[in-house]
């Protein structure tokens, strides 16, 4: 599949620069990061949040796990995880379980870890299992740049 079109268009129309980096299939973020030989620090993992009838996205490191009880502190005792089938329902044109850590061009307000901010460079799924993109902090922060920040994740 490589990039989701809708990725790849918002990241065309807002001139992000991002290398592909194809990668054996793997499942999970943790599994990712093992056979691309990258820090799970390094890997930007996007989970989905229903929020007040809405959805968001929480953006943190693939090496952390989301600490729900920080968000409802932040964002109000209404924030839960979504359900499969409402992922695959916004996320429509990405592989079931491969959310890129990009929420704006799939309508979605975002939240960003502190600790994903700290990397050099960052990685994201594309949109399937199978592919990576990598850019450097300047560009992840372009995309996450009205996106509030906090720190809502605890390394595993």
């Amino acid at each position: 599949m490589a990039i989701a079109p809708t990725l790849q268009k918002y990241l065309a129309a807002e001139n992000i620069q991002y290398e592909i980096i194809p990668h054996e299939l793997s499942m999970t973020s943790a599994r990712t990061a093992q056979a691309c030989h990258i820090s799970g620090d390094r890997l930007a993992k996007g989970i989905v949040l229903r929020r007040d009838g809405g959805y968001m996205l929480a953006i943190l490191p693939a090496s952390h796990h989301l600490r729900l009880s920080d968000l409802r502190t932040s964002l109000g005792d209404s924030v839960r995880m979504a359900d499969e089938t409402e992922i695959n329902r916004l996320f429509s044109d990405c592989a079931h379980g491969a959310v890129p850590a990009v929420g704006k061009c799939y309508g979605l307000d975002m939240i960003v870890d502190d600790s994903i901010e700290t990397q050099p460079d960052i990685y994201m799924e594309a949109g399937d299992h199978e592919t990576l993109l990598h850019m450097g902090r300047a560009q992840f922060a372009r995309l996450t740049v009205n996106a509030p920040h906090g720190h809502f994740s605890a390394h595993d």
